[in-house]
């Protein structure tokens, strides 16, 4: 199993999926802690089902905002969670 951080996951990207497809399992890292694992698809499992998209999907400029029911320091959140 190989660990990479997220810039070096995207930088090379099609490299990463080649060895995946190989039947490597890949860790992708950020700052450190992993948080997702790339691996190959086991086309036994009876619950995976992909399926197209019945419809387009919205413009951003479409999408309606939600309000929010107290006032949120939304960056002092993201800073929160990335310590």
């Amino acid at each position: 199993m190989r660990r990479v951080m997220t810039a070096d996951l995207k930088a090379h990207l099609s490299a990463y999926l080649a060895a995946v497809r190989g039947g490597e399992t890949i860790i992708v890292c950020d700052r450190n802690t992993p948080v997702a694992r790339l691996e190959p698809i086991d086309d036994k499992r009876s619950d995976l089902v992909i399926r197209r998209a019945t419809r387009p999907m919205p413009r951003l400029d479409e999408i309606q905002p939600v309000p929010l029911l107290v006032p949120t320091d939304v960056v002092a959140l993201l800073i929160e969670s990335r310590d």
